[in-house]
Formats: C-alpha cells, sequence, structure tokens
C-alpha cells in the first residue's frame, strides 16, 4: 500500500500552537475528575455512547454503544457500567481492553448538540449482582464494562451545528445507498449470495438478538 506524499506536515506541539493558540482558562477548567449532578443527568437520558480503545500497537477501534436511555448505569460519582450487548462476537473493543484498559467515551442525546466525554480505565465484569441490575426484560447481558473514570468534561456544540445532525437537511431516504446486505457481500467477496435472503436474515437478527 503506498502512502499518499504531503508538503509541511505538522510533527510538534510547538507547529500545532503556532497555528491555534492555546486554549482559555475556561475550557481548561472544564474538566473534572468525577461526575456531578449534570454528568449523570446526561448519562440518565442518553441512548447512545461512542466507545474508544486501542491495544498496546497502537492499534484503534471506536464502537458505538446503544439501548433505552439510562442503560448506562452510575454507580458512584466515579464509576460507570455499560452492559455489553450482543454483537458479531469479533470482540474488537474487549480484546482491546484486556491489553489496554484505557478508554475514551462520547455520550451523546439525540436533540441536544452538546456531548459528554469520558476518558478511564476499564474493568471487565461478570458480578451477578451488578448484571442482574442491568437486566432487559429478563435478559443479562454477559458481562459489564464497568469504566473508573479519570476526566469528564463537557463538549461544545460547534460540530453538531456544523452537521445539522438532528435536523432534517442532511436526512437521505436509506435507498440512497445500498442495503448493508450489499455492502456486506462485496466486503466480504461472496460471490454466490443471494442479497436480497441476507438482508431478510440481518433484519431478522437485528430484530430478535438485541439483548
Amino acid at each position: 500500500m503506498t502512502t499518499i506524499s504531503f508538503a509541511d506536515v505538522i510533527t510538534e506541539e510547538d507547529a500545532l500552537r503556532e497555528i491555534f493558540g492555546w486554549p482559555s482558562e475556561r475550557a481548561l477548567n472544564k474538566q473534572i475528575d468525577r461526575l456531578d449532578t449534570h454528568c449523570r443527568a446526561i448519562i440518565e437520558k442518553s441512548p447512545f455512547l461512542l466507545l474508544g480503545t486501542s491495544d498496546t500497537t497502537g492499534r484503534c477501534d471506536v464502537s458505538p454503544k446503544g439501548d433505552f436511555p439510562g442503560f448506562v448505569r452510575v454507580l458512584d460519582d466515579r464509576t460507570i457500567a455499560i452492559p455489553d450487548l450482543p454483537g458479531n462476537n469479533r470482540l474488537d473493543t474487549l480484546l482491546n481492553i484486556l491489553n489496554n484498559p484505557q478508554v475514551g467515551l462520547i455520550f451523546m442525546i439525540p436533540g441536544m448538540n452538546e456531548t459528554l466525554r469520558i476518558n478511564g480505565k476499564v474493568r471487565l465484569v461478570r458480578d451477578a449482582k451488578l448484571l442482574e441490575s442491568m437486566a432487559y426484560q429478563g435478559k443479562l447481558p454477559k458481562l459489564a464494562i464497568v469504566v473508573d473514570v479519570k476526566e469528564v468534561f463537557t463538549h461544545c456544540p460547534k460540530a453538531f451545528l456544523r452537521s445539522k445532525l438532528w435536523s432534517e437537511d442532511y436526512r437521505i431516504e436509506r435507498s440512497e445507498l445500498p442495503s448493508f446486505a450489499e455492502i456486506l457481500k462485496d466486503h466480504t467477496g461472496m460471490v454466490e449470495c443471494d442479497v436480497e435472503q441476507l438482508q431478510k436474515e440481518l433484519d431478522h437478527r437485528a430484530a430478535t438478538t438485541l439483548h
């Protein structure tokens, strides 16, 4: 694989600071080390988060996690628990955590342009009482991703305002892009695949194996 060459590549912080300058005192002071009432309120209303991990070689992964608002449990002002719900069993995120427990999270709420960011250290937990407390309609998660909170801060709304994420402006009809089955067929090289049947299978699994 060839790498595209560019002129004037930034490699040092001093060069970055010449371009962007320094953060304001307010931007620095908004970082806290625990979950206050505002953080708790956001987590309790959030149905969706992004979980960023990396292994010891720097291989990165960002995994979406979503369920009903409040599916992430606040255990105390420095600890949260995320139920690990059924996926494709690649375990990219969980394997990264085993090798490097440092994680970054972004909590999002539909209609809210600000986000909550958390950095911390993770433990993969199978404590029976904790899993029972996170059950949904009698179904227990296989484990809990417990995050020991180290840094917390709210993030400004500019990215959401620029992207108009919650508005109808850039919303598309799903038919404007190939179906998930078509994409999966091409990515996996399944030449003989019946795309319509595969999509039916994917839709059935999505409807029956959410928890």
